[in-house]
């Protein structure tokens, strides 16, 4: 009696869309994610508008410059597009971008993932793709709508700028650009440290803590470290040229911080993925 082997067929590499669709099934997944995310996007709105509206009775009744003082001049991007609001932004993003990585270790949902795509590029390159996208749109949304509608406050008083106006989309793009840029930081630390706590903190002192270590202008090493940190690359961005809002001696130039910020980035994903691909799970 003879018997046929049944032959086997090798099962398809997964493509890089089915990745994207599973990362995205993993993200739905934590409903309070992405609605922090949301949530902090509408509150940074509003923390922009509040901060205009605020403003309009002095820009009714300014006040009266000091003998031997230039009258002070408003500048929208500076209230408009608030320190505050992107400091929001930047914790929202970077703490989804760490709890997309380290929430799968700490579950063990990640020996699963590897088990299914041995390509451990090709699972952090849809995480990186997915993140990044949705960051990017959140950013957009907080930085041409907080934008738009502070300008329209300001329209009625005269001070009003327009995307077209010298240096209002730079500031626009700049604002909206840190927000994926701190998400993709934020996988860097999830991916070293593999620990909820430990990634926050970290993400916390690396925006917060540890640019207030680098101020002055007294030594320029210092002051020139500090302004490439994350954040200090946003705050050279929006501000506006022939503004009085400045960031002191030594400030950097626009390519230099456009540079840092794309640095950042690019270093952030290749952590990711050299960490991803040599540690075990």
């Amino acid at each position: 009696m003879s018997t046929t082997a049944t032959p086997r067929f090798a099962e398809p590499a997964p493509r890089f869309t089915d990745l994207l669709a599973a990362e995205w099934i993993k993200l739905r997944s934590l409903r309070s994610t992405y609605w922090v995310l949301a949530l902090a996007s509408l509150v940074a709105i509003a923390v922009n508008l509040n901060a205009v509206h605020s403003d309009l009775p002095y820009l009714d009744h300014p006040p009266t410059p000091m003998p031997g003082q230039s009258p002070y001049t408003y500048d929208p991007l500076f209230h408009g597009l608030s320190s505050i609001s992107g400091d929001l932004m930047a914790i929202a993003a970077g703490s989804l971008g760490a709890i997309t990585v380290f929430g799968e270790y700490t579950t063990g949902l990640i020996r699963t993932t590897f088990a299914a795509v041995p390509d451990r590029r090709g699972v952090i390159a849809a995480k990186v793709v997915l993140i990044g996208g949705i960051t990017t749109l959140a950013g957009a949304v907080v930085s041409v709508g907080s934008f738009l509608a502070t300008n329209a406050m300001l329209a009625s008083r005269h001070v009003g700028l327009s995307l077209t106006d010298q240096g209002c989309l730079r500031a626009v793009l700049g604002y909206a650009a840190i927000v994926p840029a701190c998400a993709l930081i934020g996988m860097a630390l999830g991916a070293l440290l593999r620990h909820a706590t430990a990634s926050i903190v970290s993400l916390v002192m690396l925006m917060f803590i540890l640019p207030m270590m680098f101020g002055g202008d007294r030594y320029r090493w210092l002051k020139e470290i500090g302004t490439h940190l994350p954040l200090a690359t946003v705050q050279r961005l929006t501000i506006r040229p022939g503004s009085s809002t400045t960031m002191g001696k030594y400030a950097p130039s626009v390519l230099d911080s456009w540079i840092t910020m794309g640095v950042w980035a690019v270093a952030a994903v290749a952590v990711t993925v050299v960490v991803v691909r040599r540690r075990d799970v």
